[in-house]
């Protein structure tokens, strides 16, 4: 009797008695929104991203932030990075900040719940001390990188600072530098650890893994966008060769994909599993940052906050969920993972921080219901001029501009008409898995999904103000004119005031960014050509002065 009480009492405790979902989280690496064939992209063939895309739930309006850093510290925070100082630019690797050590992070909180946490890729929230780096913030293994991009071949992270480059070797098998991958592919790298960490799963035990992929972010400025050659050459149809470069590296991270897939059914495990995949931030589009996504047919690029850096591609797959094979219109924003897993492991979430910004969205995806969530904060920066997005239901105000206007445009052009091969999708190795659990992919539903997902622009009104934001503020109608064609803030005075009241309410609320100035300690010529945990050390400055 004494023993059934134990196990009752250890049950309550870590909520065990129960068998919870593995959670598997793909993210990727400025992704556009027209990147994908689900959203109608036909030069680039997506088609595990696709099948599981077709048979789970499509994120219509799946919102992120304008850049790396803040979109990954929202992730594992709960909260606008406005809330914690993340909003202002990306960490780069000679910097002593991270993401502060007083927040309790997405795997920590899962940990409390009896889960075992791995995180494969890119961790970019801090690395000057060792505290701040991912198996001291809730993860037990972690194969990847920490500071914001790398070389695919050879692993080198290449910064300016102090008017110079730096160049450092960046993987890390856990806490010690991975040099015998030098030469192998980043993204086959990080899909063979994911493979092997699902394969060593102890089955009886919740699995949450965070794949992080480097893929589809350009890497060091002699050559940004890498892939096999072999990869590239499938794609000799696309005649912009950057382009072509692009659709080699994301056809690589669509292959992982089908082996994450294929790899948890498996091991028994895809039937029990809630696989999310989204990108960080828009794509990087006509050559921004040398790269060549596109966010086709919205406007702008990462790192402003039109809809084309903020409105990610993104997909929820799961047997758990209620009528797959849709598309959910309802706004989410990255913080409501947070909530949403943790209440998906059976916690009390009336018990978390007050202050998490995010919400449980469960409810609302599994049911097509309308969402909670009303209001997103796109950004709010400050430093060095004033740079802000809200949107509020259909209302979107855009205050400041990050680049002068530079990126404010309409990029790339549709490849809507160009075949799309079903059958490839149906045979992929994700279309094969969700098979073998009942999922069908039928023409029909997939023609009828892609069209779905279709973004219909609407007209021009010739009548109306261009939008400056440099200038003044403008107001859009998100839900009418998702390409953000017609600026309303003449035409409606009354919302746009409405509007300015709730940026200013947002912006009350605002903490300073954490970013300070780069600290000439981290030199990586000064630790082996290792970007390192420098802040743990005697300042190698001050000892050769």
């Amino acid at each position: 009797m004494l023993l059934f009480l134990l196990i009752i009492l250890s049950c309550f405790k870590i909520t065990m008695c129960k068998k919870l979902p593995h959670i598997i989280f793909i993210l990727a690496d400025d992704l556009g929104w027209y990147d994908v064939g689900y959203h109608g992209s036909g030069d680039i063939k997506t088609h595990n991203i696709d099948a599981l895309a077709y048979t789970g739930v499509i994120l219509d309006r799946n919102y992120v932030t304008p850049l790396c850093t803040p979109s990954r510290s929202a992730l594992m925070t709960g909260k606008f990075p406005i809330h914690t100082g993340m909003q202002h630019k990306v960490l780069m690797a000679a910097e002593p900040w991270g993401l502060s050590l007083s927040e309790k992070l997405l795997p920590e909180y899962l940990r409390d719940f009896g889960y075992r946490n791995h995180i494969v890729g890119k961790w970019h929230l801090g690395h000057y001390k060792i505290k701040y780096t991912p198996l001291f913030r809730g993860f037990e293994s972690h194969l990847g990188f920490w500071t914001g991009h790398q070389d695919y071949y050879d692993h080198v992270a290449v910064e300016k600072s102090f008017s110079k480059q730096l160049w450092g070797h960046d993987m890390r098998r856990n806490l010690e530098p991975a040099w015998d991958l030098y030469g192998k592919y980043s993204t086959d790298v990080f899909t063979d650890e994911s493979v092997k960490i699902i394969n060593n799963h102890n089955k009886s035990e919740p699995l949450f893994l965070y794949l992080a992929h480097t893929a589809v972010h350009s890497g060091n400025p002699f050559k940004p966008l890498n892939a096999p050659d072999d990869s590239i050459i499938k794609f000799n149809n696309i005649t912009n060769y950057q382009r072509q470069k692009f659709a080699g590296m994301l056809s690589k991270l669509d292959d992982s994909v089908g082996k994450i897939i294929d790899t948890l059914k498996k091991n028994s495990m895809l039937n029990n599993s809630i696989i999310v995949f989204t990108t960080d931030n828009g794509g990087a589009a006509s050559g921004f940052d040398s790269n060549a996504a596109s966010n086709f047919p919205l406007r702008g690029t990462k790192g402003n906050v039109w809809e084309g850096s903020v409105r990610g591609a993104g997909l929820i797959w799961s047997p758990l969920l209620k009528r797959p094979g849709r598309t959910y219109r309802g706004k989410i924003h990255i913080t409501d993972w947070l909530p949403t897993f943790v209440g998906l492991a059976g916690g009390d979430k009336t018990k978390l921080p007050k202050n998490i910004d995010g919400l449980d969205v469960w409810d609302s995806l599994n049911n097509d219901k309308p969402p909670a969530r009303r209001t997103i904060v796109h950004t709010i920066d400050g430093n060095p001029q004033y740079f802000a997005s809200v949107t509020r239901d259909n209302m979107k105000i855009i205050k400041g501009s990050n680049y002068q206007g530079k990126w404010d445009g309409w990029y790339e052009s549709s490849t809507w008409n160009w075949p799309y091969n079903v059958d490839a999708v149906v045979q992929s190795q994700a279309g094969r898995a969700v098979a073998s659990l009942g999922f069908s992919i039928t023409p029909q539903a997939v023609f009828k999904l892609r069209k779905e997902s279709q973004i219909n622009c609407g007209k021009k009104d010739s009548t109306l103000r261009e939008c400056y934001p440099q200038r003044s503020p403008c107001l859009f109608d998100i839900d009418l004119d998702p390409c953000e064609l017609n600026n309303l803030a003449v035409k409606r005075p009354d919302l746009l005031e409405s509007m300015l009241r709730e940026l200013h309410r947002w912006n009350s609320t605002v903490v300073p960014p954490r970013n300070v100035k780069p600290n000439p300690n981290a030199n990586p010529s000064f630790w082996n050509h290792l970007w390192t945990n420098f802040g743990d050390y005697p300042s190698p400055v001050t000892a050769s002065s």
